[in-house]
């Protein structure tokens, strides 16, 4: 936007470009328990891929589980002289079930995992492009991107990879469990020491892990900040000579997150090796305790080999939940921060007794209208105002006078805070938005361009357009010639928001969007305001010939190009201080005189 009264503004298509905003860092999830129940109620109708996904889980975990019970089995066979091929049949089929089993629950949790990330992302995008563009004014592009990509992608390696294993390890964890209590409890109440001992551990570390990798996180948005201011004005940087001062503060980011991340990844390597002795010990314990049982014959021989890989399988499940836990965390802090996008209010409906129209004439009242984009401060203060169709309106005052604001007004990107904008004597709210926003035409200081061709640029608000019908536009506008000049002419994809071309001709190809487009209320902001004196020539040209026999908004900081306007407003400060023609306002000799002298000299 023009103007400093509004919000940062974040750099959607056509309202300005504002820093890039700094990523905000994961943190430890609020409501887990509520945040997963959500997460489930996304997966949409996934819950038949998830029943195979535990029935591998379940198959894996028995064979797992079966695999020392077999090894006993055929000890037992050894020890009594016995043949064991049968037992040992049975446990190769057993570790071939292993592998098969772990690989179709690989592969089918690879595919769930991506089919319920890519139903997020849909959903949240669909969410995002309700949102009020209030939304994006008040929310930085590298958080929003964030939350689209990163947290997301979060979800995505949980899913994929962390729950299939927690799948696995709970089955597990019961199964072998099970199996102990059921050969010998004493056994078994000495393994699970180690099971509380690892418990207790894990608690402690990560307590401590979970801070330093916050503050990983922090950093990491700080420097990813740096990063994008950096990269989107480097033409900024390099005009005043600051490159040397932008990479000394990505030095001071890099080198500050390098010591948090070593920090990190120090406190959560302590938990492996304290785990592996806690482990090693119970190991011994239960070796030993097991040995002397056998000894005393109070349990058979193959009872100790089995014991002895149960009570490693018992304690390993609690290494790797402990492992995959921080990614859990982060993964569910990520998921409330896309829930918070989820939480916000979608613009206002079309209300049920929505006036549709597919013609207006153009006649606009402003009646009493106020409006700020902060409670505490009004942009606009009771202004009234008539236009009548046809009518060539011009807007000037100093910057923050709310000049940008009336238009923000008028196609509903904000509502009103009190007041009525009334459309051929029809409050603008009783129109169906959409087809309230075909209603004008928008011609701004920054274009918007995309990364299509020309010909796409132009007729992107009217896509069935013919070719025919994006060259006359483009004719109208004073382009044509100039399109004819690119590589492939009108098929030319401009890539960069179109930073191939001049300002101009960029300001040139958005004009043609606005004539192919035919509405009847036109808005043209600042639209000659970065273009050398020849090309502001032929955009007014191709501005008179737009703006003939429709309404017409022109914001416009130099004079002399409004000068042939039905009616010129002079705002200030949110009110109407001057009205009338550029004729009579000169008879005044009041301020816009004094504006119109000091430009013309």
């Amino acid at each position: 936007m023009a103007e400093k009264q509004q919000p940062p503004q974040m750099g959607r298509p056509g309202f300005g470009a504002g820093a890039a905003g700094r990523l905000q860092a994961a943190v430890k999830p609020k409501n887990m328990k509520g945040t997963l129940r959500r997460l489930w109620e996304l997966t949409g109708d996934s819950e038949r891929g998830l029943g195979w996904i535990l029935m591998f889980s379940g198959l894996a975990s028995v064979s797992a589980i079966l695999s020392p019970f077999f090894i006993g089995k055929a000890i037992d066979q050894i020890d009594t002289g016995n043949k064991a091929y049968y037992f040992l049949a049975l446990l190769a089929g057993v570790y071939l079930c292993d592998w098969f089993s772990r690989f179709m629950q690989q592969y089918l949790m690879a595919g769930l995992g991506q089919r319920v990330v890519a139903h997020i992302r849909k959903v949240l995008f669909e969410k995002m492009k309700k949102l009020p563009l209030a939304y994006f004014d008040q929310n930085t592009h590298g958080d929003l991107m964030s939350r689209l990509t990163n947290d997301v992608d979060n979800i995505s390696t949980t899913i994929s990879d962390s729950l299939s294993q927690l799948l696995m390890l709970g089955f597990t964890i019961v199964g072998v469990l099970s199996i102990m209590l059921s050969l010998n409890v004493v056994l078994t109440l000495i393994s699970l020491v180690s099971v509380v001992l690892v418990f207790l551990l894990t608690k402690a570390i990560t307590g401590q892990t979970r801070k330093m990798f916050r503050r990983q996180q922090e950093f990491l948005g700080r420097m990813n900040g740096e990063i994008e201011e950096g990269i989107s004005g480097l033409s900024m940087v390099k005009a005043y000579g600051r490159e040397e001062a932008m990479y000394q503060r990505f030095e001071r980011e890099n080198e500050e997150l390098r010591r948090v991340g070593t920090m990190a990844l120090i406190w959560s390597g302590f938990l492996m090796p304290l785990m592996n002795v806690i482990n090693n010990l119970s190991f011994l314990s239960v070796a030993a305790v097991s040995g002397i049982m056998a000894a005393k014959g109070l349990i058979p021989l193959s009872m100790v080999s089995s014991f002895v890989l149960y009570s490693r399988q018992l304690s390993r499940p609690f290494s790797d939940i402990a492992n995959i836990y921080n990614t859990f965390q982060t993964a569910v802090a990520g998921a409330e921060r896309i829930f918070v996008i989820f939480d916000e209010e979608s613009e206002p409906a079309d209300s049920e007794d929505a006036v549709p129209c597919d013609k207006f004439e153009g006649n606009l009242t402003f009646k009493n209208v106020s409006f700020g984009y902060t409670p505490e401060r009004l942009i606009l203060d009771g202004l009234n105002l008539e236009v009548k169709a046809g009518t060539k309106v011009a807007i000037v005052g100093e910057t923050g006078a709310g000049k940008t604001t009336i238009i923000n007004l008028l196609p509903r990107f904000y509502d009103v805070a009190d007041g009525q904008v009334l459309l051929d004597g029809k409050d603008i709210r009783d129109y169906r938005r959409r087809d309230l926003r075909d209603a004008f035409g928008i011609v701004l200081q920054d274009t918007a361009l995309f990364h299509m061709s020309v010909h796409d640029n132009i007729c992107y608000g009217h896509p069935e357009a013919t070719r025919e019908m994006v060259e006359d536009a483009a004719k109208a506008a004073g382009a044509h010639e100039m399109i004819c000049r690119l590589p492939k002419g009108y098929d030319t994809v401009l890539g960069g928001g179109g930073n191939v071309l001049s300002q101009g001709e960029r300001q040139l190809i958005t004009i043609a969007r606005a004539m192919l487009a035919d509405a009847p209320i036109l808005i043209l902001d600042e639209a000659t305001s970065s273009v050398d004196t020849v090309t502001e020539q032929k955009i007014r040209r191709a501005m008179l010939a737009m703006t003939e026999g429709r309404t017409s908004f022109i914001i416009a900081h130099r004079l002399s190009t409004i000068r042939d306007s039905n009616l010129i407003i002079l705002l200030d400060r949110g009110k109407i201080k001057e009205m009338g023609t550029h004729e009579e306002l000169m008879a005044k000799n009041g301020q816009y005189a004094g504006l119109y002298r000091t430009q013309t000299g």
